[in-house]
């Protein structure tokens, strides 16, 4: 029995991928990778789709080192996809090499994305991961060379596929054929792609290197500052936000909530003490308490109330990430 391990984001050429290969009697196995800019949710539903439970791989520790210094730099943002899809296929081909499968693949489309799925690009990951030489991608086998697998007959290449280019319609008609009507829309699902999760991001390695995982999390959450003494404030905006952000304070941070007054959780982070006057009557303007009013803020951290008088939000705007 020939085996393939794919790397399964759970997109629609994810899943196109699997079932090409299925119709050839290969066994498959899923690897999806989890990062705090990606993670499970769309690759378990679509592993339902097609019957298979996927292996999930957390690549925090390798990806957030990887991101701080991608050799091939990053996109229109800060996401260094052909850094990581080297580092995918690595860590594929190890856990393949160990549970003793034949081959690699991917949903890849020749042409789809231009700068990490350009016929270079596909060249260079194969290249790098160490893998080049097991590493199929199904719907473009046929616009590709031809891979060791196809040559031995483990992988029958008339029965691949020669997607190119950015048009979804051949995917979506190969997806009928098979009837499959149930799959995710065609949106990124990777954070590193979004302008103002960037945006942060960017600025959180200036300050926190090497990157922190927790800090990393923290960025989809709140509205951010960045005091004048150093410190990392975080405003909740909703109960929910409110609640992730006392959950995730540790040893060392405060946590402030104006007293008798519905508003924010505001988590204050490697602060300097000049920050947190500055940090209390942010929270304060963040409150429902009347502009300029003066309110107690308690401080879990330091066990005390102090103090502080509210200001109009435009105040705080150059200090906004």
């Amino acid at each position: 029995m020939t085996i393939g391990y794919g790397i399964f984001s759970g997109g629609l050429d994810s899943i196109l991928s699997v079932r090409v290969l299925m119709d050839q009697g290969i066994e498959v196995r899923l690897l999806t990778f989890v990062t705090p800019f990606f993670d499970a949710d769309k690759a378990m539903a679509s592993g339902r789709i097609i019957g298979l439970e996927p292996k999930f791989v957390d690549l925090t520790e390798l990806h957030l080192e990887m991101l701080q210094n991608p050799k091939h730099g990053y996109g229109r943002y800060m996401n260094p996809c052909i850094d990581c899809h080297v580092l995918m296929f690595k860590q594929a081909g190890e856990i393949m090499t160990r549970e003793g499968g034949d081959f690699l693949f991917s949903g890849e489309v020749l042409g789809q994305r231009p700068k990490s799925q350009n016929r270079q690009a596909l060249q260079i990951v194969a290249k790098e991961s160490g893998f080049g030489q097991v590493i199929l991608r199904p719907l473009s086998a046929l616009a590709l060379p031809q891979t060791r697998m196809e040559e031995a007959g483990l992988v029958d290449r008339k029965r691949l596929l020669g997607f190119s280019g950015r048009s979804r319609k051949p995917q979506m008609e190969l997806a009928a054929g098979f009837g499959i009507k149930d799959y995710p829309a065609p949106a990124g699902g990777c954070l590193l792609t979004d302008p103002v999760f960037s945006r942060r991001l960017k600025e959180l390695a200036a300050h926190d290197s090497p990157l922190e995982a927790r800090n990393v999390e923290l960025l989809k959450w709140g509205r951010h500052f960045r005091l004048p003494g150093g410190g990392k404030l975080i405003v909740g905006r909703n109960k929910n936000e409110n609640d992730v952000l006392e959950g995730m304070a540790r040893p060392g941070d405060l946590v402030l909530q104006v007293c008798g007054t519905p508003g924010p959780v505001v988590l204050l982070m490697n602060h300097a003490s000049t920050d947190l006057d500055l940090a209390a009557s942010i929270n304060v303007s963040y409150s429902d308490a009347p502009d300029r009013e003066i309110r107690q803020v308690r401080i879990d951290g330091l066990e005390r109330v102090m103090e502080a008088q509210g200001r109009a939000k435009k105040e705080f705007a150059g200090l906004m990430i």
